[in-house]
């Protein structure tokens, strides 16, 4: 066996050792977000298979299919700063941004959204509860967010016809308290500030069906 192949079984035993690892880690963090062993694990392994994939090519013109670069440990160790223990990043002018974001629908017929949130909400009922019924189309669209993510997509329903949208992106000095407003307050957690400073605003526009007539024939 030459020294090439050692050299590869031996970089191939230190991708399976530090990929024990990285799993040994990942059960002892336990679920803990940017656990510090954890990713010296995670660096160990890449490191272990990019370098096992270059050795491959150099003999045998042959790749893995990871698609990895080389991370460098010293830049990984500063990710949880010099004690690491996940420091938080020390910049002396932290930003906090603002995402105020809008969209306007039509309800094509107001039956059809109540029927679509009562049978949300009934799903998120336990069984053996009866649900009370969906009373308007405010509710019925408070009913479709909270069964959904939260977000604007949980009313990408067909009971709902989107029409134009914005979204607008500032840098504010504090952010929102929301203790601080009432809870019928329509205006004031949207309300810029006057330290605020608009970044920029993206229009929003539905996608319009087009039958082919519209988007004409090719031949």
């Amino acid at each position: 066996m030459t020294d090439q192949h050692v050299e590869l079984d031996a970089a191939l035993e230190r991708v399976i050792d530090a990929a024990r690892r990285h799993l040994a880690a990942v059960r002892a963090a336990q679920g803990r977000v940017d656990d510090d062993d954890v990713w010296q694990a995670y660096v160990e392994l890449n490191n272990a298979s990019f370098a096992y994939d270059e050795q491959l090519l150099d003999a045998f013109g042959e790749v893995t299919p990871w698609d990895v670069e080389s991370i460098d440990p010293n830049e990984a160790d500063a990710h949880f700063g010099p004690d690491g223990e996940g420091a938080e990043p020390t910049d002396p002018h932290p930003q906090v941004i603002s995402v105020r974001q809008r969209r306007d629908y039509r309800v094509p017929s107001v039956s059809a959204l109540i029927r679509a949130a009562e049978v949300a909400r009934r799903e998120g009922t336990p069984a053996d509860d009866e649900p009370a019924p969906v009373e308007g189309v405010g509710e019925a669209v408070l009913e479709l967010l909270q069964s959904g993510d939260g977000s604007l997509s949980a009313l990408d329903v067909p009971e709902l016809e989107p029409l134009d949208g914005v979204v607008m992106v500032s840098e504010v000095g504090t952010p929102v308290d929301l203790e601080s407003f009432d809870d019928d307050d329509p205006v004031g957690p949207f309300q810029p500030a006057a330290d605020d400073r608009l970044v920029g605003r993206l229009d929003e526009h539905p996608f319009l069906d087009l039958d082919e007539d519209e988007l004409g024939h090719t031949h």
